[in-house]
């Protein structure tokens, strides 16, 4: 039978045979699913919401998705596992996850990429979200590509400038001057204030090159071209946008986001890079717990 546990780690398996690493933490009658971002990051970003959302009744779910950390890794190399790498299959394999782990009337998180899936989750199946939260995400990448780019010619002078983008043209990444210019930007705008290390790198970089590219600046991989612009205003969900201050995301498109969904709020987390609950969780969560709660509560949007 069911076990009666406060929390813990489960297995799923999913119907493709692969097995997925799942985690719940806390009791209480609001469910919340947290997706990673990346893509191939993994679920430890979300660490710190049980801690602050525990206590007020929140349950947290989270996972790692095929090809990161904890989960099944299969080998993408192979042409037979190829068809795996779409933004199709994630998005299933998300509905998937909440099936099997039972949850409906929940509050989907999605961080980053996992923001991109949460999109096209309350797209396709809305009518199973209580409340959406796009975690420094914005609904199409090529002003997300434009603006990185506007980003390191801030930050750095002309020669800096095309010198990374000589690298980026013959592909040498590791160039020990690039990576110097990377690691600048990257304690600006992505992580501003790290915490959490490992003495492994956990990042499933075969599945974020094929997507994303080499890096955070360099928007080559098949995720070129996503949008849902046009589709957004038919999320009707109470839906929180929240982005940091210094975000790798570009701030008046999150403000044209919040003008397009018909139930939503936009949230900036001060000193906050890409990754703001781990920069400022204080902030964070206060704005995170206020939504939850007036959504809980029916109050949501008619201030």
């Amino acid at each position: 039978g069911e076990l009666l546990m406060k929390q813990g780690t489960k297995l799923l398996e999913l119907d493709n045979g692969y097995h997925l690493f799942t985690r719940k933490e806390g009791k209480g009658p609001v469910k919340m699913l947290c997706v990673h971002g990346g893509p191939g990051g993994n679920h430890e970003e979300f660490e710190n919401f049980a801690q602050n959302l525990n206590d007020k009744g929140v349950e947290v779910y989270n996972y790692d998705q095929l090809g990161s950390f904890y989960s099944d890794q299969p080998d993408f190399s192979l042409e037979e596992n190829k068809h795996y790498l779409t933004l199709d299959y994630y998005l299933e394999e998300l509905e998937e996850v909440r099936k099997k782990l039972g949850l409906d009337n929940f509050y989907l998180v999605g961080h980053s990429w996992g923001g991109l899936l949460a999109q096209e989750y309350a797209l396709k199946y809305g009518e199973h979200l209580k409340g959406l939260v796009v975690f420094s995400m914005i609904d199409n990448i090529e002003e997300y590509t434009t603006h990185i780019n506007k980003l390191r010619e801030k930050m750095f002078n002309s020669l800096e400038v095309q010198y990374m983008k000589d690298v980026e043209e013959a592909e040498n990444f590791d160039d020990p001057m690039y990576q110097e210019l990377l690691k600048k930007l990257y304690a600006k705008y992505v992580t501003r204030h790290p915490k959490v290390s490992h003495m492994v790198n956990t990042m499933a970089t075969d599945v974020y090159n094929y997507f994303q590219g080499n890096n955070e600046f360099v928007m080559v991989g098949t995720l070129n071209g996503w949008s849902v612009r046009d589709k957004l205003a038919n999320v009707k969900v109470p839906t929180l946008l929240t982005f940091g201050e210094f975000d790798t995301m570009p701030l008046d498109v999150a403000r044209r986001m919040q003008d397009t969904l018909p139930n939503s709020r936009l949230v900036l987390t001060p000193d906050g890079g890409h990754c703001h609950n781990e920069d400022n969780p204080e902030a964070f969560f206060k704005s995170l717990y206020k939504f939850v709660s007036e959504v809980e509560d029916g109050t949501f949007g008619k201030e």
